[in-house]
């Protein structure tokens, strides 16, 4: 995933799949620390959980805060937070493709994308997001 560039990329054995538009949190510039901090996340970790009974139209949970997260924020007296999706739109609400940035954090994708990504991704898949 490409947060400057706003996509997120499946990539196959051989070639990529699909790319796809995202938003992300409220504020997207830089690597999530705190919780609350409204950053999404940026290096290596995998996906780790799925919740078809989500708030939003189905999630895919990233394995944010990793050691080092959690490190970093401890040391700072802090809660790295945690919670980190791949989702489409709330139940009720806004199209997140139509607000840019809305999310506390998450990777916002249209409801029709996330049920795709949803199909395609299994659990362990690595996802890199990158600045």
């Amino acid at each position: 995933m490409y947060k400057a560039q706003r996509f997120l990329v499946l990539d196959g054995a051989d070639d990529v799949l699909r790319t796809y538009p995202i938003g992300l949190g409220f504020a997207p510039e830089g690597h999530k620390q705190f919780e609350g901090d409204g950053r999404t996340p940026e290096g290596s970790y995998v996906i780790d959980r799925r919740n078809p009974d989500s708030l939003f139209h189905l999630s895919i949970g990233i394995s944010y805060p990793n050691a080092a997260d959690i490190a970093y924020a401890q040391a700072q007296g802090k809660s790295p937070g945690g919670d980190i999706f791949i989702h489409g739109g709330p139940r009720k609400g806004i199209d997140p493709m139509n607000v840019r940035d809305w999310t506390a954090g998450c990777i916002a994708v249209t409801d029709r994308q996330i049920e795709e990504i949803y199909a395609m991704v299994r659990d362990g898949t690595p996802i890199d997001i990158y600045a």
